[in-house]
């Protein structure tokens, strides 16, 4: 299967990469930059689960190709637009579209541009980033890729899908219910990073202080009301196990979003926290905390503008 991975950065470089590394076909769209310094140094992973450096093949938007077989999203949201134009003379009659972006928003535009049968769902839990080399650093445990067919069928295609992730060093999994799973993690990083963001800290300090943990439970039972208006497929007991999640990780974890403010950068506040605050006010529900929280990043992006 041919494989086209859009972006070599911190989560298209990885999972791209251990792609390549196993022996899959893989092809990654870049900018012109990233491809020089790739052909001049190569894709360099550093991890905890092994390192590895790989010379892979590259191209940029436009340049003569025929159809991929799956196309790989792990671009930002803000980028969503200019990844589309990108793809879409790679786009042919079986090609998958499998996106690794946070939130739900860009399912509906995909499925505008490319038709819905093209999409599956997608999503990872992984804590990487690019260093000034252009290496992938990653650092957690976590490294974990899922995917499914929207409507929850194990189809021959998502098997192969499955089968090309197979015998990688990456932690994959093909599910069947992978609605319920986007909504999951959607939940979950909208809190987070919307926490983190809003105190400016750590998930350790904010879970430590009393304020910032009550601060905390209200954000998060707002979004889940936001959520379930929406017709979100949760658990009874999604709450519970939202707290859980948060209460496990690291004194000094900190979102990407809130690393991307201290680095100065686009935020996906229109897609993550922005799109949620549009179903609240559509079902006319009171939600104060994910207000303040949108507030703040968006008084963040006009400050980027000065």
């Amino acid at each position: 299967m041919r494989i086209l991975v859009v972006g070599a950065g911190a989560v298209g470089g990885y999972f791209g990469g251990r792609l390549l590394e196993k022996g899959e076909d893989v092809t990654f769209l870049v900018r012109e930059g990233r491809r020089n310094k790739l052909k001049d140094t190569g894709l360099a992973i550093e991890s905890v689960h092994g390192n590895a450096i790989l010379f892979p093949n590259t191209m940029v938007a436009g340049e003569d190709a025929e159809p991929f077989s799956l196309i790989i999203l792990s671009t930002k949201a803000y980028h969503l637009n200019g990844a589309i134009e990108s793809i879409r003379r790679y786009v042919g009659k079986d090609t998958m579209i499998l996106p690794l972006l946070n939130g739900l928003l860009h399912y509906d535009k995909l499925a505008a541009e490319f038709g819905a049968e093209k999409v599956i769902g997608g999503l990872c839990f992984i804590e990487s980033t690019l260093d000034k080399e252009g290496r992938v650093i990653q650092t957690s445990t976590k490294h974990d890729i899922v995917f499914g067919e929207l409507n929850g069928v194990r189809s021959e295609r998502i098997s192969k899908v499955e089968a090309a992730f197979s015998g990688t060093k990456t932690g994959y999994r093909l599910s069947e219910n992978i609605s319920q799973d986007l909504w999951n993690k959607y939940l979950f990083i909208a809190v987070m990073s919307g926490i983190t963001t809003l105190m400016r800290a750590p998930i350790g300090p904010i879970r430590e202080l009393p304020e910032g943990k009550t601060t905390m439970d209200r954000l998060l039972q707002e979004i889940i009301s936001v959520m379930k208006s929406a017709g979100a497929p949760f658990t009874e007991d999604i709450q519970n196990n939202i707290v859980e999640q948060i209460n496990g990780l690291g004194f000094e974890m900190k979102s990407s979003m809130q690393r991307d403010m201290e680095k100065t950068l686009p935020v996906e506040a229109d897609h993550l926290q922005g799109y949620l605050l549009e179903m609240a006010r559509k079902d006319h529900l009171q939600v104060p905390v994910l207000e303040s929280v949108y507030a703040n990043l968006k008084i963040y992006e006009k400050q980027l503008l000065v």
